[in-house]
């Protein structure tokens, strides 16, 4: 059986720092596994809420059984929170914005490893996330491969400052703040498969391409995944979205983690 969930959140109440492509990322990553005949579900914007992040996720992976496969995607902001358990070594744990974030809800890295910690033996998990953890500068330069126009004026990124949920928390927003300058060094350890927009000090870009909006690392792994032959693995799909980015104007560079027989064996969205 073959399952999917995507997540798009563009709107953030109170934060100033809507986005634009999440929700066609959600869209274009379900049309793109309805095709590959998935069971596909979706949340959108206020739908988007932690709560209902957190249950559609445990569903899903619960409904996975042995030799099936689940797909979940995620496009949003990502921001960072203060490592509770010592098991960062830069004291600071990844995490995804959820739609009620100013509300202080946030999905972290933690909780995202105990609720995939639930799948059963020999379920396949696919997350992918298109969003960033911490970043750095931006830069202009020439359109990225495929595309005949984008907007860089109206570019942005996928990240929240932990300043967005912390405001009314002044202990956590200190420890937020001492640990801010540390060099990221975390990963999102939540899913047997996880492909990643950037590196954990990058942003993702929130960009435009031929007129639409896209999130830069989804626009570019829709586009190559046209073209990989039925045989081709994880790894084989990560290179050839490395062909691509970091790219001088979406200087951002994707990530692969998991096992070395789930990267090299297994089949891109094959049971």
């Amino acid at each position: 059986m073959k399952r999917s969930l995507h997540i798009g959140i563009n709107d953030y109440p109170g934060t100033g720092s809507d986005l634009s492509g999440c929700v066609n990322d959600a869209n274009d990553w379900r049309e793109t596994l309805e095709a590959r005949d998935f069971q596909t579900n979706s949340l959108f914007d206020g739908e988007a809420t932690k709560s209902n992040m957190v249950e559609a996720i445990s569903k899903i992976v619960g409904d996975t059984g042995r030799d099936d496969i689940a797909v979940i995607t995620y496009s949003g902001h990502g921001t960072w929170v203060p490592d509770e358990d010592d098991d960062e070594v830069d004291g600071r744990d990844e995490a995804l914005c959820p739609h009620d974030i100013t509300q202080g809800q946030v999905l972290t890295d933690d909780e995202l490893y105990d609720i995939f910690s639930e799948r059963k033996r020999g379920a396949r998990i696919i997350f992918i996330s298109d969003s960033c953890h911490s970043g750095t500068v931006s830069r202009a330069c020439n359109l990225m491969p495929g595309t005949e126009s984008d907007s860089w004026n109206f570019q942005k990124i996928r990240f929240l400052a932990p300043e967005f949920y912390m405001k009314d928390n002044d202990v956590l927003l200190r420890r937020a703040r001492q640990v801010e300058k540390a060099k990221a060094g975390g990963k999102i350890r939540a899913a047997s498969v996880l492909l990643a927009g950037c590196k954990d000090d990058e942003y993702s870009y929130d960009a435009w391409f031929n007129g639409r909006p896209n999130g830069a690392f989804t626009y570019v792994a829709l586009q190559t995944l046209k073209s990989l032959p039925d045989t081709a693995t994880y790894r084989d799909w990560h290179r050839e979205n490395r062909k691509i980015l970091p790219h001088v104007r979406y200087p951002q560079t994707p990530q692969l983690s998991g096992s070395r027989r789930q990267r090299t064996k297994w089949r891109v969205f094959e049971e």
